[in-house]
């Protein structure tokens, strides 16, 4: 089907600026779509991305991850599949769920949270991406791993640096270069504490990696290091996107602000309806294992497949009134939006859903619930409209608001 003006390419500088109109014509025109540049193939539309995310792996695989990830990262859980993976996964999933989530880490997250927040609540003004959203998870993963806070800014540099290398859409030779480096400096940084945490563990969650056994396996120093690198980029990237993307979003929904500061319990609908709306990674990408029928057309064995997050929970086939944020939407299901049956794709599905999901939903609920009681007025900044910034992940880079000091 031919449009009338030719789709923005998802390099253009018209797509970075707005790409949901994009997202919406190459649903409509090209849900499959050969892209030259990153030599892939884009689906847009959310059946398709949901049955390539689904996928046991017969036909569609995260081999891409070879490339994409390990560079920066050795090789992870990501990349892994059958017996391999599901090992992997038991081995450090039970962290970041039930008792041990609850018990451990819940109160890390409280207090990293207070401690952000206290620095700021008697100003009466703040940015919550930058005295906020970017520092909480980091700081949090670094707590949870018991590695010190007062490295913050090289954890928070090494993950920009591979997020950045992830997004490198374009090829950039620099770009790829500081992201090979930052792979070697982490595991400089990290090996010796390892090391040292096998001799005296501790009760984090570095010390529970170290020791972990799963049907006689255990985790290797390499095998634990490149998890705590994706955990660093994957858990301070998008929860950083995730936090100042739910408070963009009720900022400029007054009214449904208002509804979640009056009862709480909306905050899983709020962030649940933002991972929809604006989720924080907006491509992710797999690779076929042999030629598959996908959106209409034949894709060859070993292609690379985009999947487009963003376009994909923005589909009007799936979603009544798309570009609408409505926490109150009856085509969303809050109650599985934190898990493998999610209905949104923020955090893919399948078994390579986000291992990281309800840690998470944690420090959202967290830190919505503190920051609405330190400022209980809160509102945007005079004349200050949101805006998101990003091609692979993507969100807001400024939220500057005011508020009256609740007195302590």
């Amino acid at each position: 089907m031919s449009t009338a003006q030719p789709i923005p390419d998802i390099l253009s500088p018209e797509f970075a600026a707005d790409p949901y109109p994009v997202y919406r014509a190459m649903r409509e025109h090209t849900p499959l779509l050969w892209h030259e540049p990153t030599k892939s193939y884009i689906v847009s539309r959310y059946e398709d991305v949901a049955r390539v995310f689904k996928d046991k792996e017969s036909q569609f695989t995260t081999e891409n991850y070879d490339w994409q990830v390990e560079p920066v990262h050795g090789r992870t859980i990501l990349q892994l599949s059958g017996r391999e993976h599901a090992v992997r996964r038991a081995l450090v999933a039970p962290a970041f769920r039930g008792a041990e989530l609850q018990n451990t880490f819940m109160p890390v997250i409280r207090r990293n949270s207070e401690e952000l927040i206290d620095a700021f609540r008697d100003r009466g003004a703040a940015d919550l991406v930058t005295d906020y959203a970017t520092r909480f998870p980091v700081n949090v993963i670094a707590d949870m791993l018991g590695l010190d806070k007062a490295d913050h800014d090289r954890f928070h540099g090494w993950y920009t640096t591979v997020i950045a290398f992830l997004g490198n859409l374009t090829g950039d030779p620099e770009v790829a270069a500081a992201g090979e480096r930052t792979r070697v400096e982490f595991a400089e940084y990290m090996f010796p504490v390892i090391a040292r945490r096998r001799e005296n563990p501790g009760d984090d969650l570095l010390s529970t990696l170290c020791a972990a056994e799963v049907d006689g396996v255990r985790m290797s120093d390499e095998d634990i290091k490149a998890f705590c690198s994706l955990l660093l980029a994957a858990g301070g990237e998008t929860t950083d996107k995730a936090i100042a993307g739910i408070f963009a979003n009720l900022l400029t929904h007054p009214e449904q602000l208002a509804s979640v500061r009056a009862d709480r319990s909306l905050i899983d609908r709020a962030f649940a309806e933002t991972l929809r709306y604006t989720p924080p990674v907006h491509m992710i990408m797999r690779q076929t294992a042999a030629e598959v029928e996908l959106a209409g057309g034949t894709l060859p064995a070993g292609a690379t497949v985009t999947c487009l997050i963003g376009s994909a929970n923005r589909d009007g086939e799936r979603y009544a009134d798309p570009d609408r944020f409505d926490i109150f939407r009856d085509d969303l299901t809050t109650t599985t939006a934190f898990s493998a049956a999610a209905d949104h794709l923020a955090f893919a599905l399948g078994r390579h859903f986000c291992v990281g999901a309800l840690l998470a939903r944690a420090e959202v609920e967290t830190g919505v619930n503190q920051l609405l009681d330190a400022m209980p007025d809160l509102r945007l900044a005079d004349g200050f409209v949101p805006s998101e910034q990003g091609v692979f992940t993507r969100g807001p880079s400024a939220l500057p608001v005011v508020f009256t000091p609740v007195p302590r």
